[in-house]
């Protein structure tokens, strides 16, 4: 029986990660080598981003939240506090969005908010 070397994969997996690392400069799309450490490095950063990109989200929501609370004379924790206590089940995301595009609609909720904390 004729013995099988490994060849083939081992093109179409060297294929694979040069594929992947296309738009690199230099020999970081050239070379398997060097490619496949930065084709895994930017794997594991892109994981990380996925992750990153929630925090920053919520991190502008609650920004938004807060200038818009400020602007109706209450702080953001005051405003929180105030829409849990009303039992208002509404998430930073959704409020953000009120925020900015429905500013009757989160001055209401300020008010609502400033006389159950009061």
């Amino acid at each position: 029986m004729a013995r099988i070397k490994g060849g083939m994969n081992a093109k179409k997996r060297h294929n694979r990660v040069l594929k992947m690392a296309k738009g690199y400069r230099g020999a970081r799309s050239k070379q398997y080598r060097v490619a496949k450490q930065s084709v895994m490095r930017a794997l594991t950063s892109s994981y990380a981003g996925r992750k990153e990109r929630k925090r920053q989200f919520r991190q502008l929501w609650i920004a938004r939240i807060n200038a818009a609370a400020r602007i109706n004379g209450v702080s953001y924790s005051v405003f929180m506090h105030g829409l849990k206590l009303a039992g208002v089940d509404l998430n930073r995301k959704v409020l953000a969005d009120m925020a900015v595009n429905d500013a009757a609609g989160f001055a209401k909720l300020a008010e609502l908010a400033k006389s159950k904390v009061a």
